[in-house]
């Protein structure tokens, strides 16, 4: 029975998708009696099969070599188009934590989400969502993994713009879809290039064939950068960054699933196309200027905002940049660990930060405070999710940045700057964060709040256990690298005489300098000119919007309406000018028509007499 359950695990994605069309009845509206609650049952249920499915099957293959399944769609000549499946405990793990987060999500939005109207609707999305991550974690083809990445896209589009009566959901919606499709098209190149130039389009080709050295330099290039494309607008990054802050237009627990796990898609894809980055070191080194310039950036930009959302929202851009440094610097198993560690701590935070706005009907972390006694299981998943995303000892990031920075001889002194900073600018968002919400004296808005319902409390409680517990377990999770890290299974080699101290250090002066830091609720304007410019820069994300605005959004418009005037006046002109010809030589012609054959027998002979001399002339001529 297990092993057909493991040979089997390529139908967990389709649970989520069966799950979404269960709902279809009550969402269009043909079911409107029992209410839409039904329909989320029907997801929740089949969500739970695809959990206990993928339980079962992940412990199997455990102590199995990797298994690929191939479904044939599509071979003309040198073209396949195969739709490939791999089994492996990376893969089924990926799969197992995409199910286990959006099981926690779903039951967390029943109290969520418990009055609105379009609950039926919204799991259905939640299903799809659902479908696209799990095909995504075992999928082993570039062209079903692309296939999978517009699901997404279309997901984001629709759950974005869940609430679709306020303008301002419909631009983000917009916005987040057509920033994505930048990157997507950008993909699509790519991979079309990439089943020109390589043996096949699965991930388990590549390896082999990146060993060979196929392409010339230029080639490798183009083709590197062209591949980075998708990932980036898919994880964030700059400069495709801008619409996961828009995102957060959407219901709360759509937004914990983008931020922890949704971005993490576009960085697993990109995890698993690393051995095409290592024929360029140019592809290499867009992919670490590129998570350098966002860890940074977003972690600057973080530390400005007053939304609560928006404030989480940049540190998870943020850790997605530390993702591809160590894409781009070939350390993979340190960025599929990241990508582990940063799904349970930021979905606790998101979960923690909807219990907050759903109790005070607000956003607004400076018109909060005093929550630390009143909404206990929130405040606890605040405080674990932050520890466990700063990296603070014992939890699981605090491994994973040691074990990356435990190696003074190799890492380069620029690199570990970059994790300390990012490291220290997170502990101080976050504890600014923590003091305007939990500590000080109640405002208005808080003053009565009260802790959340049990489907909210119940996988926030369960989750903050499992963050808890995550470094108990990381240590046998190693084996899904194929490594270990001695530190891990020998605490005596813990403590490097350079890491550690560091990481420590870096930590304890971003909760230092947040603790420090005077935060008046009224955020009254500096004086100070430079001050204030500071401020405005960071709390306006570098005024990135307003950029593209002046350039992309400016060279499109005055291109469109280049291009319409050009094919209403030269187009359209040239084709108008031959319809007024015709009709003005039909008309002339017409009364030359007299009825008599004679006529008809001279104009024949004229014309052919004339055509005979011209080409007589031009006989004679040559």
């Amino acid at each position: 029975m297990s092993d057909f359950l493991l040979q089997s695990s390529w139908f967990i994605p389709l649970y989520g998708l069966i799950g979404a069309i269960f709902t279809l009845p009550w969402s269009t509206g043909m079911i409107r009696k029992t209410g839409p609650r039904p329909a989320a049952y029907f997801n929740l249920l089949m969500t739970l099969v695809a959990f206990i499915h993928g339980s079962v099957a992940f412990s199997v293959v455990w102590t199995q070599k990797p298994q690929q399944i191939v479904f044939q769609w599509l071979q003309a000549a040198d073209l396949d188009l195969s739709l490939a499946i791999e089994i492996s405990r990376v893969s089924v793990g990926g799969m197992e934590l995409v199910t286990g987060i959006s099981l926690l999500a779903q039951i967390y939005a029943l109290g969520y989400m418990e009055k609105d109207w379009s609950l039926a609707r919204f799991f259905g999305l939640m299903g799809f969502f659902e479908a696209a991550l799990s095909g995504i974690a075992i999928s082993d083809s570039l062209f079903l993994s692309y296939a999978l990445l517009e699901m997404l896209t279309l997901s984001t589009y629709l759950l974005v713009g869940f609430w679709y009566a306020q303008p301002l959901v419909v631009t983000a919606a917009r916005d987040a879809f057509l920033t994505k499709r930048v990157g997507d098209i950008v993909l699509l190149m790519g991979m079309v290039a990439l089943s020109s130039y390589g043996t096949g389009l699965t991930f388990s080709e590549l390896k082999s064939w990146a060993a060979s050295d196929p392409l010339p330099i230029a080639i490798a290039t183009l083709l590197g950068l062209a591949l980075i494309g998708g990932p980036v607008g898919k994880c964030a990054q700059f400069p495709l960054n801008l619409w996961l802050d828009e995102a957060m237009e959407g219901p709360n627990p759509a937004s914990l699933m983008r931020n922890s796990v949704v971005v993490s898609a576009g960085a697993f894809v990109l995890i698993k196309l690393q051995p095409v980055f290592t024929l360029s070191p140019i592809a290499a080194d867009a992919l670490i200027i590129t998570g350098t310039v966002t860890a940074i950036g977003s972690s600057l930009v973080a530390i400005a905002q007053i939304d609560i959302k928006r404030a989480l929202s940049h540190s998870t851009s943020a850790y997605l940049g530390l993702v591809f440094i160590a894409v781009g610097v070939g350390q993979v198993d340190i960025a599929l660990l990241l990508l582990l560690t940063h799904a349970f701590a930021k979905t606790l935070l998101f979960m923690s930060a909807g219990s907050i706005i759903l109790t005070t009907n607000n956003q607004n972390i400076t018109e909060m405070g005093g929550l630390w006694t009143r909404m206990p299981a929130t405040s606890s998943a605040f405080v674990v999710g932050t520890a466990g995303l700063i990296g603070l000892l014992p939890l699981g990031t605090f491994w994973v940045l040691r074990r990356w920075a435990n190696t003074p001889g190799e890492l380069p002194l620029w690199l570990l700057a970059i994790l300390l900073l990012v490291n220290a600018l997170s502990a101080l968002n976050l504890i600014r964060v923590f003091r305007l919400i939990f500590l000080g004296e109640p405002s208005p808005k808080t003053r009565r709040a009260p802790e959340v319902p049990w489907q909210m409390a119940f996988p926030m409680v369960t989750l903050t256990i499992a963050t808890l517990m995550l470094p108990l377990t990381m240590h046998q999770g190693q084996l899904l690298l194929g490594s270990t890290d001695p530190a891990m299974s020998n605490p005596a080699q813990l403590f490097s005489p350079v890491a550690v101290p560091l990481l420590m250090l870096s930590g304890l002066i971003g909760c230092a300098l947040g603790t420090a830091i005077d935060l008046p609720r009224t955020w009254a304007r500096p004086a100070q000119i430079y001050w204030r410019f500071i401020q405005d820069l960071l709390a306006y994300d570098f005024y990135f919007d307003r950029l593209y605005r002046f350039t992309v959004v400016f060279a499109v418009d005055i291109t469109s309406k280049i291009t319409a005037w050009v094919d209403r006046y030269v187009v359209d002109g040239v084709v108008n000018l031959f319809g007024l010809a015709a009709i003005f030589s039909g008309q002339t012609l017409r009364y030359n028509v007299s009825g008599q054959s004679q006529f008809y027998l001279l104009t024949i002979l004229l014309a052919v007499a004339l055509l005979f001399g011209v080409m007589m002339r031009v006989f004679i001529t040559i």
